[in-house]
């Protein structure tokens, strides 16, 4: 039986998840429960339980749309780039941060002028790039070249 089937199966699932929700607690931010576990959301005890590869992925697509949409709304030239350049900064702002990402002055005004050349250059010239080591070079190319 799959997890989907499992689901199904459990009587009363929606007064379950209201108990376990009462019980636990809900909190979004990883804390320690009373046992000394790093815990999240209702009770996942992370530290030993983890998460599964689908839970991981859901997450993951959740952080791409809230990077791009920062991406977005703070660039008006954002939306007007390549595919290939939005996933470039799209890596870079997701491992960096908005507040870090606005830190890169020179490579965000040569996208503004559609420099792509100064910009990837502008990427390596950074502690960023020593720090991510190929990714840097990875992501540079796709922006030099879009």
């Amino acid at each position: 039986m799959d997890t989907q089937e499992q689901w199904t199966s459990l009587p009363h699932k929606e007064k379950l998840r209201d108990m376990l929700t009462r019980h636990e607690g809900l909190r979004l931010k990883p804390y320690k429960c009373t046992a000394g576990k790093l815990t999240i959301g209702v009770g996942r005890n992370i530290e030993d339980n983890g998460i599964t590869e689908s839970e991981a992925a859901f997450m993951l697509d959740n952080d791409i749309l809230r990077v791009h949409e920062e991406l977005r709304m703070n660039f008006t030239w954002y939306p007007h780039i390549s595919e290939v350049r939005k996933a470039a900064l799209i890596d870079m702002c997701f491992n960096l941060g908005i507040s870090r990402f606005k830190k890169f002055k020179k490579m965000i005004a040569a996208i503004e002028k559609t420099d792509y050349d100064t910009a990837a250059s502008e990427m390596l010239d950074s502690k960023w790039a020593v720090q991510v080591g190929s990714r840097s070079a990875e992501l540079s190319e796709m922006m030099r070249k879009g």
